[in-house]
C-alpha cells in the first residue's frame, strides 16, 4: 500500500530544510570563531559577578546535606594576679606558655605611684592547652580578677573557605579565557577583571588566615601586680613595726600638708611685708610731718630791745583794798 502524496511532499521539504541548515552552520563556524571566543570571554566575565557571594550558599547547602563542619571557637581570657615577685612570676608565665607550645605576644612593665612593679603580658597558647595554661597562671599568686570569653565562628570559617574555593575557580576561568583571546580589547578587559578577582581572593585568604590564627591559638592577657611583703604576725595582726611605719607615714603626710599651706601663703606674706615696709619708711614719716604745728615767725629787730616791765597788778596798788 502506497503512502498518500501529501505525506511524501512534507517529508521531502523537511529533508531539504535540514540539509540547508547544516550547510549554513558549517560555513559560518570557521569564519566566526574569533568573535565566538570574544563573546565567550565577555559572557564568562559577566557570569562570575556573583561568584564571591556563592560561598554562603555553598556553606548553607553543606549544612542542609548534613555535613558536620569542625567547630571553630575563638577563646580569650584576662587575668589579674597579685604576686610578691613580679619578675619571677613573669618568667614562670613565659615558661608555662612556651612549654604548652605557645609564645609571648607583647609585654609592658612599669611601676605604680607607690613604687610597686607591675607587668602586662599577652600570651598565645594552643587552644587544646588553653584550660591547662589558664589554671597554671592563676596559681602564680592571689587571683584578683578573671574574665573568660568564647566566640563560635564556625559559620564564618565555612563561609570563607567556600568563598575562597569559588574565587580561585573564577580566577582560573579568567586566565583560561585570556589564553584563548586573540584581540587586544578582549585581553585588556580580561586583565582588568583578573586583577579585581585576584584582589578579592587575597582579601579572602587574609581573612581565612586571621580566623585560623585566632581559632587555633587562644589569647590570654595576664596582668601581674607586685605587693609589699608584710612583716606581721602569723595571724595577720599588725605589729609594732606596722604601727611605727603608719605613724611615720602620718607624720610625713602632716609635714607635707604644712609645707603646702606655707607655700600657698608665702606670696601673700611677702606682699604684706613689702606693704609694711613702705608704710614704715615712706608713708608714716610724711604723716607725722603734716601733723606737727608750724612755729610763728619772729620779727627781725634792729637792736636789742629793753625788757618790758611787767604790768602792775591793780590789786597791789596802794590805796586800793
Amino acid at each position: 500500500m502506497r503512502a498518500p502524496r501529501p505525506v511524501r511532499t512534507v517529508r521531502a521539504l523537511t529533508g531539504v530544510l535540514l540539509a540547508a541548515c547544516l550547510a549554513l552552520a558549517g560555513c559560518s563556524a570557521g569564519g566566526d570563531s574569533g568573535a565566538g571566543d570574544a563573546k565567550s570571554a565577555a559572557d564568562g566575565a559577566a557570569s562570575q559577578a556573583g561568584a564571591g557571594g556563592s560561598g554562603a550558599q555553598d556553606a548553607k547547602s553543606a549544612r542542609r546535606a548534613g555535613v558536620a563542619a569542625p567547630s571553630a571557637v575563638i577563646r580569650t581570657a584576662s587575668l589579674t594576679v597579685e604576686v610578691k615577685d613580679v619578675p619571677k612570676a613573669l618568667d614562670e608565665a613565659r615558661t608555662t606558655a612556651e612549654s604548652a607550645g605557645g609564645y609571648v605576644g607583647s609585654e609592658n612593665t612599669g611601676r605604680d605611684a607607690d613604687g610597686h612593679e607591675y607587668t602586662r603580658v599577652v600570651l598565645r597558647v594552643p587552644a587544646a592547652r588553653y584550660e591547662e595554661v589558664l589554671g597554671d597562671l592563676q596559681g602564680t599568686g592571689r587571683l584578683v580578677e578573671r574574665t573568660v570569653k568564647a566566640q563560635d565562628v564556625t559559620d564564618q570559617v565555612v563561609d570563607v573557605e567556600s568563598r575562597v574555593k569559588s574565587q580561585r575557580a573564577s580566577v582560573a576561568r579568567i586566565r583560561t579565557l585570556m589564553d584563548r583571546a586573540d584581540k587586544l580589547s578582549d585581553v585588556v578587559t580580561l586583565e582588568g577583571e583578573l586583577s579585581s578577582r585576584e584582589a578579592d581572593l587575597e582579601a579572602l585568604l587574609a581573612r581565612q588566615a586571621s580566623l585560623k590564627d585566632r581559632t587555633s591559638l587562644a589569647t590570654i592577657t595576664l596582668s601581674l601586680s607586685g605587693t609589699p611583703v608584710r612583716k606581721a604576725a602569723d595571724d595577720g595582726t599588725p605589729g609594732f613595726a606596722d604601727a611605727l611605719s603608719g605613724g611615720w607615714h602620718a607624720f610625713v603626710t602632716m609635714l607635707r600638708w604644712i609645707a603646702l599651706v606655707l607655700g600657698a601663703l608665702l606670696p601673700f606674706a611677702a606682699l604684706a611685708a613689702v606693704l609694711a615696709l613702705v608704710w614704715a619708711r615712706l608713708v608714716r614719716p610724711r604723716l607725722r610731718r603734716r601733723q606737727e604745728p608750724v612755729p610763728a615767725p619772729v620779727p627781725a629787730a634792729a637792736g636789742t630791745l629793753p625788757h618790758a616791765r611787767p604790768a602792775a597788778d591793780p590789786a597791789r596798788e596802794p590805796g586800793r583794798d
